[in-house]
């Protein structure tokens, strides 16, 4: 192996393929000893692929009826450039958004939650910003952001215990998800947003795609989306325990 140390510039060349053959073998040496810094970049590939899976498309969809005066290629290079505006916004606030195929027919709010999870269910350093053992700090720095009160509820009967949380941004402003963990490293997400509608309804509505599940649902002033890669009905277990402590 080569003296020279290895940088997080030679990590990203590697994941894009862009080493020579030696540094190339220097970097997977490296990586067969550190452990933590594989992971970590199997999760940047798990982000690129996903969010290729999720955005390319958009570059084959039809030129928008209201844009069809401006000329094609600007609308394609358009596109591109705000794919690529996206991943680095995602990256900077997510570290690796990723995406599973999921339905086109979610609202884009459970989508995101879904994304979210996603991102941070397979983290290993930095799966919260803030951990569970700084609760109430917690609770109080994402009730600020969001502008509501928020809580936290508690799952340990159902064998899940809080691993902490972190703030994201949304569609409208910025969002929060709080982690939960099992014995097994099982983990469940539970995003939480302003619901600019005010809406009163709280029925279930449940989504799957590949692995990840999501049940999400509004109550009044704040819409939530549980999402894991467990069984459905697992998760409408810890879902309707969620809706019943916010709702006692």
């Amino acid at each position: 192996m080569s003296r020279l140390p290895v940088t997080e510039a030679d990590l990203h060349a590697w994941l894009d393929g862009e080493l020579p053959e030696a540094r190339r073998r220097d970097v997977e040496q490296y990586l067969e000893h550190h452990p933590d810094e594989a992971a970590r970049l199997a999760a940047y590939r798990q982000h690129s692929e996903a969010l290729r899976r999720l955005y390319d498309p958009v570059l084959d969809e039809p030129v928008p009826p209201r844009l069809r005066s401006r000329p094609a290629p600007y609308w394609r290079h358009a596109a591109m450039a705000a794919w690529l505006a996206l991943g680095a916004l995602l990256g900077w606030f997510a570290r690796d958004l990723g995406d599973h195929g999921l339905r086109a027919d979610l609202p884009p709010w459970a989508k995101r939650a879904a994304v979210a999870h996603v991102v941070y269910a397979p983290e290993v350093r930095h799966p919260v910003e803030v951990s569970a053992e700084q609760e109430s700090h917690l609770v109080a720095w994402l009730s600020k952001r969001l502008g509501a009160t928020l809580r936290i509820p508690q799952l340990n009967e159902l064998g899940y215990g809080l691993v902490g949380g972190r703030l994201l941004p949304g569609e409208r402003g910025p969002v929060a998800q709080f982690m939960y963990q099992d014995g097994r490293g099982q983990r469940l997400t539970l995003y939480v947003r302003v619901n600019a509608e005010d809406s009163r309804e709280t029925a279930f509505r449940f989504a799957r795609e590949n692995s990840v599940g999501v049940f999400y649902w509004l109550d009044r002033k704040l819409g939530y989306a549980l999402s894991g890669e467990v069984a459905k009905e697992e998760l409408l277990q810890v879902a309707t325990a969620v809706h019943r402590q916010l709702n006692p």
